[in-house]
């Protein structure tokens, strides 16, 4: 099997010595709530989508969807809390022929290793902390993943949805990633931060292949979509940088807030990230996709963040915005697009809003949530522009004019957001 690998410019991924845009989509409960014949159906429709990367947690997510598979890793007698030192080897040789079929379909795996609420000291834990994980089991933990999934290569992503505030959590990860690090040294690693989050430990970074960040799904705070990509970009060292967890469509504003994400939202966090220095990948997440909702199951108790109620996996498999992120890749490989460079600093007098990166080969890319006339602060004579709907797909035209080291981009006419292409 060939294994992913870091491209040498240090921004993206390479696998078979092709470019690898990492698209994943979020799945973090297959292995406890998914039936063997819906993940069959799944496998076949993400990859009919485009989806390339499956992210996956290796435990029981604290906020899944109830379900009649009632499948766990240790013992339980309440399927709540779990005997540490009792496996249930039926649960991992299922997941491991999950794993096969996935990998078989043409799948990379991400895989958590131990979301927040298994450590003690994160915000989850202090939530819900009926499993939390003793400190001298972390190694044999980790070792069980590697030993039970490291025939697959996946991606090991060490936390899920973490914080590392306390000293706890940080002794936590760090024996969790040198245990990583020992029995599987050339896989690659990241860690999955929380919402709007923008530190690693210092200790952890040259032991991770790549940054994760989650820009969420707080209404207020999506800018983080782009300010997190600019902050990886430039203050941490050189390395691909992912958008892990964006805004999920249709997941309902966190804190009991109301109102749902919709395709224009997920549209504009992923390409908002990818042109400011996330161009390694973005993943998505359907409100019932990712916690494995069943018609007529309730939804978990714990909710984590407060979502709003899922809809059933059978129709969130089918929302429309997974179409939108297959094509961001479809757009990406087709054009030969690998490394962006940001150059926001080139829009004059804009929303911030409104994103803009550069290709190698010196063609931009400008994300724009609402159609309006732009001004770069750069002579483009000679180029052309598109603009493409993001919505629909339709293309048009768009009038460039270059007057004292300025060039103008005049409005173009869809009514929804788009991606506008400059060209020489």
């Amino acid at each position: 099997m060939s294994k992913l690998k870091i491209h040498e410019n240090g921004r993206n991924f390479i696998l078979d010595g092709q470019n690898f845009f990492y698209l994943a989509d979020t799945v973090w409960s297959a292995f406890t709530n998914a039936t063997m014949e819906e993940w069959e159906f799944y496998l076949e429709k993400r990859w009919s989508q485009g989806y390339n990367v499956l992210q996956i947690n290796t435990l029981p997510q604290w906020d899944r969807c109830l379900t009649d598979v009632n499948i766990y890793p240790f013992y339980t007698e309440d399927g709540q809390r779990y005997d540490f030192e009792r496996w249930n080897e039926d649960y991992y040789t299922r997941a491991r022929k999950m794993c096969k079929m996935a990998v078989d379909k043409g799948f990379q795996l991400s895989l958590v290793v131990l979301w927040l609420n298994y450590v003690p000291g994160t915000w989850g834990s202090k939530m819900v902390d009926i499993n939390v994980m003793p400190k001298d089991f972390v190694r044999k933990y980790a070792e069980k993943v590697v030993t039970e999934f490291d025939e697959f290569d996946p991606i090991y992503l060490i936390s899920g949805d973490t914080d590392f505030d306390t000293k706890e959590a940080v002794e936590y990860y760090e024996i969790a990633l040198d245990t990583i690090c020992e029995k599987s040294p050339e896989s690659l690693k990241a860690v999955h931060v929380k919402r709007g989050y923008d530190y690693i430990p210092e200790q952890f970074l040259d032991r991770l292949s790549f940054y994760m960040y989650q820009s969420g799904h707080n209404a207020d705070g999506q800018e983080m979509a782009y300010a997190l990509a600019e902050h990886f970009y430039r203050n941490y060292p050189r390395k691909p940088i992912v958008n892990a967890e964006p805004c999920y469509e249709q997941m309902g504003y966190s804190r009991k807030r109301y109102g749902r994400f919709g395709p224009y939202d997920i549209r504009k966090a992923a390409w908002s990230g990818i042109l400011s220095g996330a161009c390694a990948g973005v993943t998505y997440g359907a409100h019932g996709v990712w916690n494995w909702k069943k018609t007529g199951k309730r939804q978990n108790p714990v909710l984590g963040e407060g979502f709003d109620e899922s809809f059933p996996v059978q129709e969130a498999i089918h929302f429309p915005g997974a179409w939108d992120y297959g094509f961001i890749r479809d757009f990406l490989e087709t054009r030969g697009i690998v490394e962006l460079k940001p150059v926001n600093e080139l829009l004059i007098d804009h929303s911030q809003e409104i994103r803009m990166a550069q290709t190698e080969d010196e063609r931009y890319l400008i994300y724009i949530p609402y159609t309006t006339n732009l001004v770069i602060g750069r002579c483009l004579e000679g180029y052309h522009a598109k603009a493409i709907d993001l919505a629909d797909g339709r293309t048009a035209r768009v009038p460039v004019e270059c007057e004292n080291d300025r060039t103008l981009i005049h409005i173009h006419g869809f009514q929804n957001d788009a991606l506008i292409i400059l060209w020489k």
